[in-house]
């Protein structure tokens, strides 16, 4: 492609995105989106096709403005959970693809102009461990727009994104699809016994975030041996005497 087709796709791309924003405002799908039970609604008077609905819907305004919660939050006041948790990670990661490719190959020096310093200090760390980074982030903050932009603009490869990010998205969403009916009402407002379980789930990504640094700093460190599982005389150094064989 030479650059002025280029130039032409980035600028019939960006027309499209608006076009779609127009459209959306002016058959007030944002108002219904803002909304889980507006939207649980919506999409349970289309009846099959609110599947095909919410994954479209999804995965359209989520990376451009409206909050991926919304949609998971609204998933399992519908359908039942493997049914909702299915969908939510099909929007997740289609909306998470167009988010990271609108920044990589429409936008990028707009948006890396853009980026927060608070990202910014995790480019040495996508450098050095692209899949894993991407996964804790994941984990940790889930799919806020900024962080589709910021991994679109970063030197991370398209199928480490996805592989990291899918892998990331797994425990936050089977979890929320799973005890959605008890986190939530009927209107998508957060019921009080939610926080006990949103502080479990916070708890347990944190504690995995810190056994993979860990485990991570033990492999740079040579290491390995004495940060994991395994007692010393079951990998006794070369030359070495294992204690069950000293007289």
């Amino acid at each position: 492609m030479t650059p002025r087709m280029a130039r032409y796709a980035r600028l019939g791309a960006v027309a499209l995105v608006f076009v779609m924003f127009g459209l959306a405002w002016h058959l007030g799908i944002f108002t219904q989106a803002a909304d889980p039970k507006t939207l649980a609604r919506t999409l349970v008077a289309m009846g099959a096709w609110g599947y095909l609905a919410f994954v479209v819907a999804y995965t359209v305004l989520q990376p451009f403005g409206v909050p991926g919660t919304v949609f998971i939050v609204a998933a399992p006041l519908i359908w039942p959970w493997q049914t909702a948790f299915v969908l939510s990670m099909v929007g997740t990661m289609s909306a998470s693809v167009v988010g990271f490719s609108f920044a990589r190959f429409v936008a990028k020096d707009w948006v890396s102009a853009r980026i927060p310093a608070r990202l910014r200090k995790y480019d040495d760390a996508l450098e050095r461990n692209a899949f894993q980074t991407v996964f804790l982030l994941r984990l940790l903050l889930w799919m806020p727009q900024v962080l589709h932009s910021f991994l679109g603009v970063s030197k991370v490869g398209f199928w480490t994104h996805f592989w990291g990010s899918l892998l990331g998205y797994v425990p936050p969403l089977l979890f929320v699809s799973y005890l959605g009916g008890e986190m939530f009402d009927a209107s998508g407002k957060m019921l009080p016994a939610a926080w006990p379980i949103l502080a479990g789930l916070l708890i347990a990504s944190l504690l995995v975030v810190v056994l993979v640094r860990v485990r991570e700093r033990c492999r740079q460190a040579g290491q390995a041996p004495r940060c994991g599982a395994a007692s010393p005389w079951m990998h006794p150094r070369e030359g070495s005497t294992s204690p069950r064989e000293t007289p």
